[in-house]
């Protein structure tokens, strides 16, 4: 068996249809983009097609540009029986500067799903370093308030 992959970065220049009407990058795009490399960490994790479950905490730091090349860096920082929660940050700068800024950062847990979209269980991740180690109780952290916000938001699919 292969030795699962924690993180992966795409990288791409945004493009024209990619910009809102105040010609920045819209944040769809971003989220789209946010969106396709947790996938492409959770698959490469657990070697199995992955959905998403879940997706806060985003923050639009600073607007992307046309032209900008962009990286989308995704890395396993929490797993469950099957889910993988992917701690992401978004990057651009001018192509020929290279100087990267944030732009974006947040949090995204995909599950592993079987053939009949059943949860599937993936291998454990373990922090190591000083640095793994305070991602994961972070991680730890925002289950818990996760869990508060779920409960808070119940008031919204109640019928009246």
């Amino acid at each position: 068996m292969k030795k699962p992959q924690r993180d992966v970065t795409l990288r791409f220049l945004a493009e024209p249809q990619d910009v809102n009407f105040g010609g920045k990058v819209h944040g769809g795009a971003v989220m789209k983009w946010i969106d396709l490399a947790a996938y492409a960490c959770a698959a490469g994790w657990s070697g199995r097609y992955c959905v998403t479950a879940y997706a806060g905490g985003i923050r639009f730091v600073a607007p992307i540009h046309v032209g900008s090349l962009v990286e989308v860096a995704a890395k396993v920082i929490y797993t469950g029986s099957s889910s993988m929660h992917i701690a992401l940050e978004v990057t651009a700068c001018d192509p020929k500067s290279l100087n990267r800024r944030l732009t974006t950062h947040c949090i995204v847990i995909m599950v592993a799903v079987d053939e009949t979209g059943h949860k599937i269980e993936i291998p454990k991740w373990l922090p190591k370093t000083q640095a793994d180690k305070k991602q994961h109780q972070s991680a730890l952290k925002l289950m818990e308030m996760r869990k508060q916000i779920s409960d808070e938001m119940q008031i919204y699919l109640e019928d009246e």
